[in-house]
């Protein structure tokens, strides 16, 4: 899929306007300490553990220095690692099949998502009453995964909808002004539609058992071709702060919605809807071929969507070595 230009623009936008939160000036000399110019989306999931790097001094310990920069999907994050604008990034499952396709390399995996859903206008009770009506995606990410999955398992397909793809944040003002009749989105955009619209319907869900044989985990990136090292220093921060996360999981609400500026109820409703993970599970799941088993699911999918020609094995584009061993030494 190729992305809009001014997608792209709006993406670099944000990365030159990056949030500093060590207030270093980014230059990577300073101090003798390398500057990370890392992605993500704001939401728990995606800031949670950039949040606790960097209030638990993680970077420092690796001798590194962080700017974070905000994207509204993993898409626009995997083109800016492509085009030298970010040095890490933060997808959702949606978004796997970019990584799958050689665009990025998985260097950890973060939390399996619940988030998802395709929701519906009130009146609208489920996936075939969908049928013929407008339904609002942002494509290449996990509110088109979702909504696929869904449409397949009622045996139609994006024939039977009128698909009209647009950003997130379009999405929720169209679905709230009743633009679209349904919309494949997540948590916690829901509850800024919910705000508007609190009969809406969710009439599909990646929380509930819908998809039980289908794990969505999500994932942090880097350019295909990364430095190795520096990739190696960036997941014992992730490693740190993941475990730092399992153990204190109300602070980790507190810390993340300090650095969303964003009130923490909505914070701790949003990460309701994710599974964590200790380092130590990631890492044995990772050695007996689970975390494999659940990217070979997804690149399935999207060979299913055309988004892949075929389904690479996942030793391909996630790094486990990498992450094992950063564990362990």
């Amino acid at each position: 899929m190729r992305l809009p230009q001014r997608a792209l623009t709006a993406a670099v936008a944000v990365s030159a306007l990056a949030l500093s939160v060590t207030g270093c000036s980014g230059d990577s000399s300073s101090g003798g300490a390398s500057t990370v110019h890392f992605g993500y989306i704001s939401d728990y999931n995606g800031a949670s553990l950039l949040a606790i790097a960097e209030e638990q001094g993680l970077w420092k310990e690796q001798g590194l220095k962080s700017e974070y920069s905000t994207f509204t999907n993993g898409p626009l994050q995997i083109q800016a690692l492509g085009s030298g604008n970010l040095d890490f990034g933060y997808i959702g499952p949606g978004a796997m099949w970019l990584p799958a396709s050689g665009k990025a390399r998985i260097v950890a995996i973060n939390t399996l998502g619940r988030a998802d859903r395709v929701i519906a206008q009130p009146g609208i009770t489920s996936m075939k009453d969908l049928k013929g009506k407008k339904v609002g995606v942002p494509e290449g990410t996990s509110g088109a995964m979702v909504l696929d999955l869904a449409l397949e398992k009622a045996g139609m397909s994006e024939k039977d909808i009128e698909k009209v793809p647009m950003d997130p944040s379009t999405v929720v003002s169209a679905f709230a002004s009743g633009q679209i009749d349904g919309a494949g989105l997540w948590y916690p955009l829901i509850d800024t539609i919910k705000a508007k619209k609190p009969k809406l319907n969710e009439v599909a869900s990646t929380a509930a058992k819908d998809f039980e044989d289908q794990a969505f985990p999500n994932a942090f990136v880097a350019p295909a071709d990364g430095d190795e090292k520096l990739n190696a220093k960036v997941v014992k921060v992730l490693q740190k702060a993941n475990d730092w996360r399992a153990a204190h999981p109300e602070e980790s609400v507190d810390v993340a919605a300090a650095l969303l500026k964003v009130d923490r109820d909505k914070v701790a409703a949003d990460a309701a809807n994710v599974e964590t993970l200790s380092t130590a599970d990631l890492v044995a799941r990772t050695e007996d071929g689970t975390v494999d088993g659940w990217l070979d699911g997804l690149s399935e999918f999207f060979v299913g969507t055309g988004q892949l020609k075929k389904a690479p094995a996942a030793d391909t584009y996630y790094e486990g070595d990498l992450y094992t061993k950063a564990y362990k030494k």
